[in-house]
């Protein structure tokens, strides 16, 4: 279990935003509670490991995100909601949030008087910014910036992309979403790109990835090698394999998956023949080395960019398909095809039923379940248990400072 180093001071917003509900508590402490709540959702099915903590707990966050409003005083105001309500809590800078990202924002607040952009007005509906997001990444030190507006309409857009990069040259890339809803819904579905190629590029665990301004990417780095490790030590890929990525996204974990495959097939190869093995792409030219993946999401611009990322990979084996991923598995059952492994990391509200029934029928030797809420995660084990038997859980603490807690478990058929 990791210990923080030189603690900060408690958050200053502490009182009113909503973003950290654990700032009482000393690190130590949140990792205890984190690992308990696991081990008690859990206790029917064994003991978890040690929950793999941060050493320094801070700015880690490298996606962050702004509302815009105006006060009484006619003065900018940007930052987060107060908790249970629409007032917005003004924040020059947070804590679990990259600093850069911050800056960013900071930036944007003093730039707006300049160049006459009005922040949105919930009540009114009068105005322009809506938000702000801004994502980089910490292999690649990309910036991508997306500037939601409730209409298409931008005062001085050029001016202000011009200067908004001169203040910040780390800036890659700049987005304009369109969001007129009068909703709580943060994005639209219009998308223009106002400087640079309008995606981010980053390396993690050897694998390359393209990041699109509305894809899902995990928003801690560092602790993102760990769960991913976790998952692909539980997977123990030998070559081969067929591999199920179902909830893929962009592909990550399963493409992560095939490159470290890679990787120690060619170490293996090398050792064999004395250190003379291939090198660079030599992954590329090995097919019959690589196991078959199939990844399976239904949103159809994650799908892209999974695709994307296994042809920049060298995947000739992976491919990404747009469907229901219960529906998918249903298909491949009833063909009689099956899956050595299935990777499933499902959002917070977990899988829906149908998905487990088709899960039980496809039944693949082993299943690496990853959740964002071990809460329902175990109400998911339940549809699967009389099937297979739980080897591992492994909690990772990848949102410090709040109750989110990710869990890694491992799944073997039982052959009775």
């Amino acid at each position: 279990m990791s210990q923080q180093v030189n603690a900060l001071p408690r958050c200053p917003y502490e009182k009113w935003c909503g973003g950290c509900s654990m700032q009482r508590l000393p690190y130590s402490e949140q990792l205890k509670m984190k690992e308990k709540q696991v081990a008690d959702l859990l206790k029917n099915y064994g003991r978890p490991e040690p929950i793999l903590g941060m050493n320094f707990p801070y700015y880690y966050r490298n996606k962050a995100h702004a509302v815009f409003g105006g006060s009484l005083g006619g003065k900018i105001v940007c930052g987060s909601y107060e908790r249970g309500s629409h007032r917005i809590v003004n924040i020059d800078q947070c804590q679990i949030e990259d600093r850069a990202c911050d800056q960013v924002i900071a930036s944007v607040r003093e730039l707006l008087p300049s160049f006459r952009v009005e922040p949105y007005n919930e009540d009114t509906g009068r105005g322009c910014l809506r938000h702000i997001i801004v994502r980089r990444t910490v292999d690649q030190g990309q910036i991508m910036v997306i500037l939601v507006t409730a209409q298409p309409t931008f005062p001085s857009r050029r001016n202000f992309v011009s200067a908004l990069k001169k203040a910040h040259p780390n800036i890659t890339t700049i987005l304009q979403n369109i969001n007129g809803q009068s909703t709580s819904v943060l994005l639209g579905e219009r998308y223009e790109v106002l400087c640079g190629p309008g995606y981010l590029e980053d390396r993690l665990m050897g694998a390359r990835f393209r990041i699109s301004p509305g894809a899902f990417y995990q928003v801690n780095s560092q602790q993102t090698r760990k769960l991913y490790r976790l998952a692909i030590e539980m997977a123990d890929l030998k070559g081969k394999e067929r591999v199920l990525d179902a909830y893929c996204g962009t592909g990550t974990i399963g493409i992560a998956a095939a490159v470290d495959l890679a990787r120690r097939s060619q170490e293996q190869r090398k050792k064999a023949e004395g250190g003379a093995g291939r090198q660079g792409r030599w992954y590329r030219e090995q097919e019959e080395d690589q196991m078959e993946l199939i990844g399976v999401e239904c949103n159809p611009a994650a799908v892209r960019d999974a695709r994307i990322n296994a042809r920049v990979n060298g995947l000739k084996r992976a491919r990404f398909v747009v469907a229901d991923a219960g529906a998918f598995m249903l298909a491949e059952a009833e063909a009689g095809r099956n899956f050595d492994l299935v990777f499933m990391d499902p959002p917070r509200a977990g899988s829906t039923e149908e998905f487990l029934l088709a899960l039980r029928r496809l039944a693949p030797e082993k299943i690496v379940y990853i959740s964002c809420d071990p809460k329902t995660q175990a109400r998911d084990l339940r549809y699967l248990d009389s099937d297979y038997v739980i080897r591992r859980i492994a909690p990772v603490d990848m949102f410090p400072f709040t109750d989110g807690i990710e869990n890694v478990v491992l799944l073997e058929r039982a052959h009775l």
